[in-house]
């Protein structure tokens, strides 16, 4: 079952290589003349033996004198060796370019899978692991096609060329060296399989390791205000220590191959000393044949422990294949409108958006939205206000289509958002998030965002959106460079940015999710100016803790274990006495956020 499962990854590879498969194929053909240059070796040194000896068993060699049948056979030797080393250079270069250009195309379609992925999948993968799969597996199959796969065949060929030159030299010294490889080859593979598991697990480790690795870089933060330096370091070195007992474990199997293969080598040269030598003194084979085949069972084993050696890079090759197997394994984000004619809105386009009777969890067991039942007219500005758990945030991702509800419907100017497009409702959705992300770039790269803006375009709709205060604070204007994450700007403008790369691509929906919450006083005011004027004529749905936020307004929906139970604007929620008005009460004496 394995066996298949393998070579099922394996073939699912050939895609990686047809663009290649001249050179794949050059390389193959490459392989005989590379063995055969290396095994006619011992049988020219033991031919210039038997000519030393004046008993040459090569016709051609017989009626010519000593000096110069040595010397055709110095210079055949010279030959095959520079022969051999030309053409395994050249198979070398050849695989090796292979593999890199695998790995090359492998890295990228697994970069775009990987982002394609969904919400979920991230969820519950951590990103150290999924790191290790785009890096080291990935890797891994770079030695696999360049020295594994193509090496294990050499060897293979290797050997029949070496068995089949030994039989026709001497059938019984033939036999007794092959009859050593039978047991040989099935311990080999026996131990293979055991290095298989172990160096599955060296790869998990690993990834637990990039794993720990990420979370405490990206919380460096945290680890250091709160003085977790040595307990992190110490949850660190456990980790570091289950990798390092999982490497013994290949360690070992590696080491017992070899050690085995080097004493069978030396056995195989005394049996043939002990057999060959008594032929030798019977007078049935010349002193050259036993040379030669004292050489042969040293080569012999050659394409064995290369094989072993290659055995364990096609190991770690196979277990990277399964690991990257199952990561593309995974479904992507599915988008079955994708392509299909945009349905007819219904609402002329403006921005009407629905919840149908939704119902959503994370989990099947511990439901977030419970039969959520909401419609916002076009244009209508909507505050969301609740208790912390109570699905706001949900709500949005939701109509993002970050999750599928298990049940229920989501429309957008009247046409489920599930037979549109993801590229034409996500253009047509607006959102700004309370976590600001920013890339690496420039201010004018992170407000395109690939889209194709002039720089004067994209000038006058900051001017129009009010940045321009913001962009005399920066040294280069638009151009200047942010660090990850935009590190080298404060909170406030962070969040600036990201309102401005929503507004330049005129949405027909805008959400903010507490997008002002990092913001100071005066700056929310600033911006609270700007959003009015590009949240006029939009449909607005707006999560914020601050009353200030929610109260203009046009209805403030109260959700509690995700089901609306009050909606109104804010005076008359006020008034009723519920939930809304308990909330803005402590909001007001600083007890509670809304």
């Amino acid at each position: 079952m394995a066996a298949t499962q393998d070579l099922r990854r394996l073939k699912s590879l050939l895609p990686y290589l047809r663009p290649d498969r001249r050179r794949v194929a050059l390389a193959l053909l490459l392989l005989v003349p590379v063995a055969a240059s290396s095994a006619i070796q011992p049988l020219l040194v033991g031919q210039t033996i038997a000519v030393l000896r004046r008993e040459p068993s090569w016709s051609w060699l017989q009626g010519l004198p000593l000096s110069q049948a040595v010397g055709q056979l110095v210079a055949l030797l010279l030959m095959a060796v520079v022969l051999r080393l030309l053409l395994q250079g050249s198979q070398s270069l050849m695989v090796q370019t292979i593999g890199q250009r695998l790995t090359h195309r492998l890295r990228i379609d697994l970069f775009g899978h990987a982002l394609a992925l969904p919400l979920a999948v991230h969820d519950r993968t951590p990103v150290g692991k999924l790191l290790t799969r785009l890096t080291s597996d990935v890797e891994a199959l770079t030695e696999l096609v360049g020295t594994g796969a193509i090496g294990v065949l050499a060897d293979v060929v290797t050997l029949v060329v070496i068995a089949t030159l030994m039989l026709s030299t001497e059938l019984r010294l033939g036999l007794m060296l092959l009859a050593l490889q039978l047991p040989m080859g099935w311990l080999v593979i026996r131990l293979q399989q055991r290095y298989r598991r172990a160096n599955y697990r060296v790869r998990e480790e690993l990834s637990q390791l990039n794993a720990d690795l990420q979370e405490n870089l990206q919380g460096l933060e945290v680890v250091q205000m709160f003085g977790r330096q040595a307990h992190n370091s110490a949850a660190f070195a456990r980790t570091s220590e289950r990798y390092r007992r999982a490497i013994d474990g290949t360690v070992f199997y590696d080491s017992a191959i070899s050690a085995l293969l080097e004493w069978v080598a030396l056995v195989a040269i005394a049996l043939v000393l002990a057999l060959g030598g008594s032929l030798v003194t019977g007078g049935v084979i010349g002193l050259g044949t036993l040379t030669t085949f004292i050489l042969y069972s040293q080569r012999l084993f050659d394409p064995l422990r290369q094989m072993a050696e290659r055995f364990t890079q096609l190991q770690g090759g196979l277990t990277a294949i399964e690991r990257i197997g199952e990561l593309r394994e995974l479904d992507t984000e599915a988008d079955p409108a994708a392509g299909r004619p945009l349905p007819p809105a219904r609402h002329g386009g403006g921005g009407a958006v629905t919840f149908d009777d939704v119902c959503f969890g994370y989990r099947p067991d511990e439901p977030i939205l419970r039969h959520l039942q909401l419609e916002i007219a076009p244009g209508e500005h909507v505050a969301l206000v609740g208790p912390t758990g109570s699905g706001k945030s949900t709500i949005i991702r939701l109509l993002c289509r970050l999750y599928e509800p298990q049940s229920g419907r989501i429309l957008l100017d009247g046409v489920d958002i599930r037979e549109l497009p993801l590229a034409d409702l996500r253009r047509r959705l607006g959102v700004v998030l309370q976590d600001t992300f920013l890339f690496s770039g420039t201010v004018a790269d992170n407000l395109r965002l690939g889209d194709d803006l002039s720089d004067a375009t994209l000038s006058r709709l900051c001017h129009d959106l009010g940045l321009d205060g913001l962009l005399q604070h920066l040294p280069r204007g638009l151009d200047t460079p942010l660090r990850e994450r935009g590190g080298n700007l404060s909170s406030g403008e962070r969040q600036l940015l990201a309102v401005a790369r929503v507004a330049v691509r005129d949405p027909a929906v805008l959400v903010m999710d507490e997008a002002t919450a990092f913001l100071d006083p005066s700056t929310e005011a600033a911006l609270q100016r700007d959003l009015e004027r590009m949240l006029s004529g939009r449909t607005a749905i707006v999560i914020a803790h601050r009353l200030a936020t929610v109260e203009a307004a046009d209805r403030i929906v109260v959700l509690r274990r995700g089901a609306v139970v009050e909606q109104g604007r804010h005076d008359e929620l006020r008034r009723q006495g519920g939930l809304y008005a308990q909330l803005a009460s402590l909001q007001e004496r600083g007890l509670a956020s809304l």
